[in-house]
């Protein structure tokens, strides 16, 4: 595991630094004056000016490292800009190529994990969408793990099987909602949970879980469980609003928004099934945690 931070510390900075001290050196400053300006020993400016610290080629290249280089060059050599300005402007910089850009691209290079997002993230960025995915995922396997770890879960599975589903904070469709594939099945009294979480496996928990989101509710995750008059009692009786839909609507989202009309903090919605259709109860939350430990609670 490698860190974006080390990338900076060990591929920009060296280069940065010796980009620096060779212009303030070509600029006439001795290396004891170097040195000053740039806060390091003479002996690392030596090093710096015979090319004993290793630099990145691609950082090296970069026309905006070089063009700041020159900027800051002649700023510290001139005593037109101070050592802190400096710094403020090498660390706007940094922050810029680690938003999608080289040391974002570096950093990937280094981490083959990230390999298919381009750089195009930002670590720095708390919503950028390699984290968010990256959260949901590993909200997601604590679900997962509390319904493995739940004695007696598989008598709130239905006959299609339970889905366990989270959304990113801005999902618009199914491909944004993480689920299990394949669902959650019985298997000889076991809860099973046939691989790891993905984005885009869920069909019919996440439309419910879109369609709720779309009339407003604040949640993130669903799972499906049986329904049964006295598991809905258990969960009205831990405090939680239930709405009823009409399974046989034509459509989904407008079932939804007739039922959250009705009660619009709803965080259970069930329906009693119909023609062809089993009946089901869905338990809404924040996350999927959260939701698996509802399940816990009521079985």
């Amino acid at each position: 595991m490698r860190f974006a931070e080390e990338v900076v510390v060990e591929e920009f900075l060296p280069t940065f630094r010796s980009m620096l001290a060779e212009d303030l050196r070509e600029r006439g400053l001795t290396q004891s004056e170097v040195a000053d300006a740039l806060g390091i020993s003479q002996s690392a400016v030596s090093k710096y000016a015979h090319g004993d610290v290793a630099g990145n080629e691609r950082v090296r290249e970069d026309e905006r490292v070089a063009r700041l280089v020159d900027e800051i060059g002649e700023g510290l050599a001139t005593e037109s800009m101070s050592q802190l300005q400096a710094l403020v402007e090498v660390e706007v910089l940094i922050r810029r190529l680690e938003d999608r850009d080289l040391i974002a691209q570096l950093h990937e290079e280094a981490m083959p994990e990230l390999a298919g997002y381009g750089g195009d993230f930002n670590v720095h960025d708390p919503d950028d969408e390699l984290r968010a995915t990256e959260r949901v995922l590993s909200s997601m396997r604590r679900g997962v793990h509390i319904v493995e770890g739940t004695s007696g879960f598989t008598s709130l599975i239905p006959a299609v099987g339970s889905n366990l589903c989270e959304c990113l904070p801005n999902a618009e469709s199914i491909d944004d909602v993480a689920g299990i594939p394949g669902r959650i099945f019985d298997v000889k009294g076991r809860a099973t949970i046939p691989a790891d979480p993905e984005f885009g496996v869920s069909g019919h928990v996440a439309s419910i879980l879109l369609a709720a989101r779309n009339e407003g509710a604040d949640v993130h995750a669903a799972l499906n469980i049986r329904y049964a008059p006295e598991i809905v009692e258990r969960l009205e009786s831990t405090g939680r609003a239930t709405a009823e839909f009409d399974a046989e609507y034509d459509d989904l989202g407008t079932a939804i928004e007739t039922a959250l009309d009705g009660t619009p903090d709803a965080t259970v919605l069930y329906q009693t099934g119909g023609y062809g259709i089993e009946p089901i109860v869905y338990v809404l939350g924040d996350s999927a945690e959260e939701v698996a430990e509802i399940a816990r609670e009521i079985v």
